[in-house]
């Protein structure tokens, strides 16, 4: 009897002590799923542009309304991430993450269809390249295991948790337009006149260029020439937006000079799906004669003149409509 005795009570405690890991698991598995969520959103902030792109690449949104839209994506991220860490209302939150994942899934999907495997999905931005189909095998797996907290992890009742929710709130979604801020006055980088102006020389690019030969019409008009190298990333972002404006209005007179080996060129296209704008290559030292050190170099470009010199951040369609209409 005594026996019987101690061995349902060893039983008991190995269940209890089974049980007490069981807890610790789920809690350190809503730690990992909110930390992921929050890696995510971090990675989508540098660069932002590439997250931007994509809501004017699928027509939800402009020029002006992308960078806030990817901003309160990118909130919504993080506040989730938070609340799983917390494990408060856990099982309320870790639904809104399965619906998140579902509609990121979604997008994943149609990517697949429209545009193939062979692209970024930019679920954790430029940091760890991921392909659509990647991606949602990941976004899967994370549903699963985000059920198991749901139906498994009671989670942490606390009676003032509303204060810790609304103070996650304005700390999400103001963390991104700190650490990351809309840049508002690119409007008129194409109306100032400068006193500056010098002749682009485009004499070398016509001499040593590659692939294809500059048409002689870049002499007369206006143009906008984007020199840039084939593996770098901040090329690549801009030749991604030049592309989208391209597509959207086929008359702006854009033009690459690309830099590189010609077996990145391929490369280079299956990414940034720019070959919708006419290019050259130029290498060696006549593309840094004509470049300079600092790239992606886009000239704005008047009758062999460059009347301009900006980043691809301030390059926006709308200003560079309104300067071909002058």
């Amino acid at each position: 009897m005594i026996f019987w005795e101690i061995k349902c009570l060893n039983l008991q405690l190995d269940f209890s002590m089974k049980n007490k890991v069981f807890v610790v698991f789920l809690y350190v598995l809503s730690a990992l799923m909110g930390l992921i969520f929050i890696y995510s959103a971090y990675t989508k902030l540098y660069p932002i542009e590439p997250f931007e792109l994509t809501f004017v690449e699928l027509r939800l949104a402009n020029w002006y309304i992308a960078p806030f839209i990817a901003r309160l994506l990118i909130s919504i991220e993080f506040f989730i991430g938070m609340m799983l860490i917390s494990s408060f209302n856990i099982r309320f939150f870790s639904r809104l993450a399965v619906l998140i994942l579902v509609v990121f899934s979604l997008y994943l999907i149609i990517i697949l269809i429209q545009q193939g495997n062979n692209r970024n999905c930019g679920c954790f931005g430029e940091y760890i390249i991921m392909t659509p189909l990647q991606a949602l095998i990941k976004n899967m797996m994370m549903i699963g295991l985000l059920m198991v907290i749901y139906f498994y992890h009671k989670g942490i009742v606390w009676s003032k948790v509303k204060y810790f929710i609304l103070l996650n709130v304005l700390v999400s979604l103001a963390a991104p337009h700190i650490l990351n801020y809309v840049e508002l006055s690119y409007s008129e980088q194409y109306l100032v006149n400068k006193e500056d102006f010098y002749p682009l020389r485009l004499d070398t690019l016509f001499k040593y260029a590659k692939i294809h030969s500059p048409p002689i019409s870049l002499k007369e008009g206006k143009h906008i020439i984007a020199f840039m190298s084939l593996t770098c990333p901040h090329c690549k972002i801009a030749a991604k937006k030049i592309r989208l404006m391209k597509e959207r209005n086929p008359a702006l007179p854009f033009y690459f000079v690309l830099n590189g080996n010609e077996e990145d060129l391929k490369l280079f296209f299956e990414d940034t799906k720019s070959d919708n704008v006419p290019y050259c290559m130029l290498l060696g030292r006549p593309f840094v004669y004509m470049a300079g050190l600092k790239l992606p170099s886009i000239y704005i470009v008047r009758n062999d003149t460059v009347i301009n010199r900006i980043d691809y951040i301030s390059l926006q369609q709308e200003a560079i409509e309104k300067w071909l209409e002058k």
